[in-house]
């Protein structure tokens, strides 16, 4: 790691030019291709030390940006994740980067085969305003544990935030390590069409198809996180309570504005006014009155808060039936939303047709399990897909006969911190993974290398042919 060339606030008001930004990361990387187990490490504790240096004016900034975002959701969601990130990567980093033998089979005999994971170059990463810790220096952790270097294109509606991510990165890297820029959408387009070895998008499904046109041009390769709408089933085994208990907290997180929050419920329809009666009495005692909760958080803006708002009056007027989770009304001036508990939906309200990402909550009957995977398969592939049922035969059908990018069972959001596990949508909910050792292969090239020593038993295919070399060698593989 060199000594840090600051970044600074005034750099990125008067804006960079990113294709120069790119060319110098790009040397920096030809430079030093492989850059060492130690080198990593040292890195990985350096950006560890600094979040725990930053955690604090990092919550406070969120909080600012947001109006109202919960310090503990912060820590919970934001930082936690990444330190517990970068704790497994120190420890699997060295079994990760060491090649990986592999059979040469008696065709190549002798010869020795290996895949080496070699890093891809220079990695851009474009950030969401939702989590924009955790969703900027998770991927960043991915990307150095890989040996790359990263280019990070923050949130414009996270601005306050993006101040302390800026000083805290380039307390600890050179620009031609990490690099940290910020714009609004048009500088979100240039950034998405550089030429970087890979780019990792976390965004909505719409943003998702340009940031892939984009890169398409350049061949970058592209890990996609999306979204979609993550459904709940609710089987006919499970108490309502307890199903209530185990999903309320996913969909309250940061008021519903994230990409894995429960989109909609599958309740047996005999149930859907005892899962009503349940939310709303689980959903007071965690709350209370949310206007006055500065553990419940606020939408991040007003363009978001008029985009639920509309949602809302699409599906009343539709016919929907709402009421609030603690029968408190709207607050306009402070921008939060209690859970909105919604019924009598149909296909051709706006609130079944996108992705919610906000605390509104549609609530579906079903006649049987059968009906409810149906309906699920009928839409689009979902992020995640949570189940609340403590019967085996029910998980084992719903798990084998849907599709989702991730699963959790009595249990909502919790899988996306696993870090053992790969996190990774399907279809419209993204493309590949990252997180752990899916990861650190995302964000590295495997190279199969093949050795010969002194013998050259390849000369045995080498022309002339019909000397009856070839014809022995027919016979003895092609069979």
């Amino acid at each position: 790691m060199n000594m840090p060339i600051q970044q600074t606030e005034s750099d990125l008001a008067q804006g960079v030019n990113l294709n120069e930004l790119l060319q110098s990361q790009q040397q920096s990387y030809r430079s030093q291709p492989a850059p060492t187990y130690e080198l990593r490490v040292k890195q990985l504790n350096a950006l560890k030390a600094a979040l725990l240096k930053f955690k604090q004016p990092l919550a406070e900034a969120l909080n600012r940006d947001y109006g109202t975002r919960s310090v503990d959701d912060t820590m919970i969601s934001d930082i936690m994740p990444c330190l517990n990130n970068i704790n497994y990567s120190l420890k699997n980093l060295k079994k990760w980067m060491k090649p990986s033998r592999r059979h040469a089979g008696l065709l190549l005999a002798p010869a020795k085969v290996k895949v080496q994971y070699q890093p891809v170059g220079v990695v851009g990463i474009i950030v969401p305003w939702n989590f924009p810790v955790m969703l900027s220096v998770g991927p960043l952790i991915t990307a150095l544990s890989a040996g790359n270097r990263a280019m990070l294109k923050l949130s414009e509606f996270t601005p306050e935030t993006n101040k302390v991510i800026t000083e805290m990165l380039s307390s600890i890297f050179d620009i031609n390590t990490v690099a940290v820029v910020e714009g609004e959408a048009d500088v979100a387009a240039e950034f998405s069409a550089l030429p970087f070895d890979h780019l990792l998008f976390t965004g909505s499904t719409t943003v998702g198809r340009h940031v892939m046109r984009a890169a398409a041009a350049n061949l970058t390769p592209v890990t996609l996180e999306l979204g979609g709408k993550s459904p709940v089933i609710v089987a006919p085994d499970m108490p309502i309570e307890t199903a209530v208990e185990r999903m309320i907290y996913g969909k309250c997180l940061n008021s519903g504005q994230i990409c894995v929050a429960p989109d909609y419920i599958l309740v047996p329809k005999e149930k859907q006014v005892e899962f009503i009666t349940a939310y709303q009495k689980k959903f007071t005692a965690m709350y209370g009155k949310v206007s006055e909760n500065s553990d419940y958080g606020a939408i991040i803006n007003q363009r978001q808060f008029e985009r639920l708002t509309s949602v809302l009056e699409d599906a009343k007027a539709k016919g929907a039936t709402v009421v609030s989770a603690n029968n408190e009304a709207i607050n306009t001036e402070k921008r939060k939303i209690p859970t909105q508990l919604i019924t009598n939906v149909s296909d051709e309200m706006i609130l079944m047709q996108d992705e919610i990402f906000g605390p509104l909550l549609p609530i579906l009957g079903y006649d049987n399990l059968d009906e409810a995977i149906a309906y699920i398969n009928d839409r689009p592939r979902p992020l995640a897909l949570y189940l609340m049922s403590f019967n085996q035969g029910t998980q084992d059908k719903v798990l084998n006969n849907t599709h989702s990018g991730g699963v959790c069972i009595n249990e909502t959001v919790f899988h996306v911190a696993a870090d053992d596990a790969p996190f990774g949508g399907i279809g419209p909910s993204g493309m590949g993974h990252y997180h752990g050792k899916e990861g650190f292969l995302t964000l590295s090239h495997a190279k199969t290398v093949l050795s010969r020593g002194k013998l050259n038993t390849g000369k045995f295919v080498h022309p002339p042919y019909g000397t009856g070399i070839q014809a022995m060698l027919y016979k003895l593989f092609m069979r």
